[in-house]
């Protein structure tokens, strides 16, 4: 019969090895991986918020992609005026944006040396400027002034012959038929109101001044019709004494000029007279006048023909280039006819053109 001796001589290592399991437990407690357990799970946990976001972004980046690039502005530039903006200018095209406005800060000083300055050369462009309504005398002046409101002279110098030959004097036309003057009236406009005006600054000249007209403001403005505009007319035009005339191409170009920024008649009339002497008003206005009329139009300037392009800061508020400004030209400027039927010889003699009587086409 076998001896089973080595089967109980194994039985000391099964308890040495119960003995050594609690030391292995305690090692596992120890071990650092373990503890690193916890943090690899919120590792795990933050990895789909990561991706999420990673998500969003690449999401963006392809919506910026495939999104219309929103085109900027390019940055308004001023137009810079030429040395002589004129249509005789070769091969320069200058820039069409609005040009900028000259510093507020600019000095009284300066203010005046360059609206005196603008006035010498629109002298030299307009030597023979004169008042576009055909006169003989100042009672002609006047009614031929009234008559003007609210159409061109040309049409009234077109009109005022008939009307001058049937009532030649103011006595003639206070006693006149108002029917008959309306009728000849009718082609300026308003010819009921302007009828009603002429007959009664007639009156007022025969009655009060003895069929003259007055050569005093204070006595010219108390006559139907007449304001001061119309009365500055005739003391510059018809008697030599001084006046600026503040009609609607004067009111704009100052303004446009920056000489002032008023609106009102009078005070326009007050701030540009500061800028010049006396002897100069009624010449200025003429002067400013016709270069509202000719070039510095209301709706569409012709900038790229303007003599004083240099000094101007609304320069490029219309046409600069030379060639289509050109065509912008209106009257003798642009070959046409000026206003008068009957002008001053200076004015033909510069090469001008009579304007055509009334019904001739």
């Amino acid at each position: 019969m076998k001896k089973t001796a080595p089967a109980k001589k194994a039985a000391p290592a099964k308890k040495a090895a119960k003995k050594a399991a609690p030391a292995k437990k305690a090692a596992k407690k120890a071990a650092p991986a373990k503890k690193a357990a916890p943090a690899k799970k919120a590792a795990k946990k933050a990895a789909p918020a990561n991706k999420q976001a990673s998500a969003k972004k690449q999401a963006s980046t392809k919506a910026r992609k495939q999104a219309p690039a929103k085109r900027q502005a390019p940055a308004k530039t001023p137009a810079v005026a030429p040395k002589k903006a004129s249509a005789a200018v070769k091969g320069v095209a200058p820039a069409k944006t609005v040009a900028a406005k000259p510093p507020r800060g600019e000095s009284r000083t300066a203010l005046v040396r360059r609206a005196r300055r603008i006035n010498r050369e629109l002298a030299e462009v307009y030597p023979y400027a004169h008042p576009e309504l055909d006169f003989e005398n100042p009672f002609q002046l006047v009614v031929a002034t009234v008559l003007s409101a609210q159409t061109t002279d040309l049409r009234v110098n077109q009109t005022t012959p008939a009307l001058f030959a049937k009532y030649p004097t103011p006595e003639d036309l206070a006693a006149a038929n108002p029917e008959e003057v309306e009728e000849i009236l009718r082609p300026t406009g308003f010819f009921r109101a302007k009828t009603k005006s002429v007959i009664g600054l007639s009156k007022a000249l025969a009655e009060d001044f003895g069929g003259e007209v007055p050569g005093r403001l204070e006595d010219l403005v108390k006559l139907p019709g007449v304001g001061r505009k119309t009365a500055f007319v005739v003391l510059g035009n018809a008697f030599g004494r001084p006046g600026i005339t503040v009609d609607t191409h004067f009111q704009r170009l100052v303004r446009r000029w920056q000489w002032t920024e008023e609106t009102d008649p009078d005070k326009i009339e007050a701030a540009v007279g500061a800028l010049f002497p006396k002897s100069d008003w009624t010449d200025l206005s003429h002067h400013v006048i016709w270069h509202g009329r000719r070039i510095c139009h209301a709706r569409k300037p012709a900038c790229g023909a303007c003599p004083i392009a240099p000094l101007c800061p609304a320069y490029g508020e219309g046409e600069t280039d030379p060639e289509k400004a050109k065509k912008l030209l209106k009257y003798e400027k642009g070959g046409f006819p000026g206003q008068r039927l009957n002008p001053p010889r200076a004015y033909l003699d510069a090469g001008g053109k009579a304007a055509p009587p009334l019904g001739s086409g």
